[in-house]
Formats: structure tokens, C-alpha cells, sequence
């Protein structure tokens, strides 16, 4: 007998080992994706293979829900790419013509990337593609309507705790939830293994004004790479 789906928020559900976002554009998928009608409404498949904060929700050992941003949130996406994952965080957050009133700011450096997002954009009203440095707070600031209610970050450059520390303290409000996304290959300027390099990231971390809620460990699903859950703490806006 199929397992009841189990909701995680608004627009994303969990059947079993697979996760479905209610599709915001009916008939009409991103990169392939498999897509099915229960009760009239459309779901699409989340590949945790392909997505990072899929891979998130599978493997937390807290409430999944709480990975999530909420109806009508403010949402900062630093490395878009092609907008795979960014449109499933848009099926959550904003909803088919965006009648939640939310924000997806998608940054991505790559022309061609940004090309996908602007064709995606076309059809996802609140979905805000920018070309620019996800590194760059000049560069994003322009762009989003309001302090970050939610943020993830999934760059394959050295410093990624670095950038993610000093990006959710610009962008990311008190009480702000953020993921990092951090794949160890990508940490050129700290030696030794994968495990050093996690370590070291999770000291940054530590060290910063954030909340290390959790460390999720996704090499099954996304090899060589680990998510950071964090919070904002309330007195970090006051430390400046």
C-alpha cells in the first residue's frame, strides 16, 4: 500500500524516500522533472540527486519543515545556476502567479545560466534573476526588496563559509534561516581531507553571529558535499 504523503510545508510533500513541490506553472516542467495530478492539483518531482536542499530534507535529523522558507518569504538563492532547485523554492514561496507575494532573488555569474532564469522568470512572477558575483553585496542589494527571510548559498569557490558568513550578515534578518551548501573539492586554500575541510567550515561557522543548528551530511545523495542549517540571531543585527 503507497505511504500517505507527508506535508512539509505549503507546497512541498514527502512520499516516502521522494520529494514533490506543487507546481506553479501547471503542465509545465523545469529541467525533465516527472510530474503527476492528485486531487487537481499538480506536483513535481524534486530529484534530491540534483538538488542540494532536497538532499537537505531527506537527510535531516530535525523537522524538515523548519529547511524551509514560508509562503511569501523573502528568499536569497547565491548560485542559482540554471534554476532547478531556485523553481521548487518558488513553488513553495510564491505559488502559481505568485499570489503568496513572494521574492525569489536568483544570483548566478554565468550568462548562459541566467539566460534559464530569465526564460523561467518569464512564466514565475516573483522570481528575480541576477546576473552578477554572489560574492558581491553591491552586486545583490540592488535587487531584493527587503532583509532575506530565508538564504541559500551553493558556490564552488574557496572561502564558501567565509562568503556565507558575511552575505547572511547583509542580507539575512534576525531569525532568518540559511543554508550553505559546501562541497569540500571546491575549498582550494585549506588543506587536507574532506573532513579537515568540513571541520574547518563548521568553525567559521561557530565562530560567527549564526546559529549552527545542524550539520547535514548528503555524501549519499550529493558526493563530497555537506549542508549547514543556521539561524540569525536576533542580537546580530545589534553588533554592528
Amino acid at each position: 500500500m503507497p505511504r500517505k504523503p507527508l506535508k512539509l510545508a505549503w507546497g512541498v510533500r514527502r512520499e516516502g524516500r521522494s520529494l514533490w513541490t506543487r507546481n506553479a506553472v501547471r503542465g509545465v516542467s523545469v529541467r525533465g522533472e516527472r510530474r503527476k495530478t492528485d486531487s487537481r492539483i499538480e506536483w513535481r518531482a524534486w530529484d534530491p540527486t540534483r538538488s542540494k536542499v532536497a538532499a537537505a530534507l531527506l537527510r535531516t535529523t530535525e523537522d524538515p519543515s523548519k529547511l524551509l522558507p514560508q509562503t511569501g518569504a523573502t528568499v536569497l538563492y547565491l548560485g542559482a545556476s540554471y534554476g532547478s532547485t531556485c523553481s521548487h523554492i518558488h513553488d513553495q514561496t510564491c505559488g502559481a502567479q505568485n499570489h503568496h507575494g513572494g521574492q525569489v532573488v536568483a544570483v548566478e555569474i554565468s550568462p548562459r545560466a541566467v539566460r534559464d532564469l530569465s526564460e523561467l522568470a518569464s512564466i514565475r512572477p516573483g522570481l528575480v534573476p541576477v546576473l552578477g558575483d554572489a560574492r558581491q553585496a553591491s552586486q545583490v542589494a540592488p535587487y531584493i526588496r527587503s532583509q532575506a527571510d530565508w538564504l541559500h548559498q551553493d558556490l564552488s569557490i574557496a572561502d564558501q563559509a567565509e562568503t556565507f558568513v558575511r552575505m547572511a550578515g547583509e542580507f539575512l534578518r534576525p531569525g532568518g534561516v540559511g543554508l550553505l551548501s559546501l562541497k569540500a573539492a571546491s575549498e582550494r586554500s585549506s588543506d587536507g581531507d574532506d573532513a579537515s575541510r568540513f571541520a574547518k567550515a563548521e568553525g567559521i561557522l561557530q565562530d560567527s553571529d549564526l546559529e549552527l543548528l545542524e550539520r547535514i551530511e548528503i555524501s549519499q545523495l550529493e558526493e563530497q558535499h555537506v549542508v549547514f542549517h543556521v539561524r540569525k540571531t536576533d542580537h546580530s543585527s545589534q553588533l554592528i
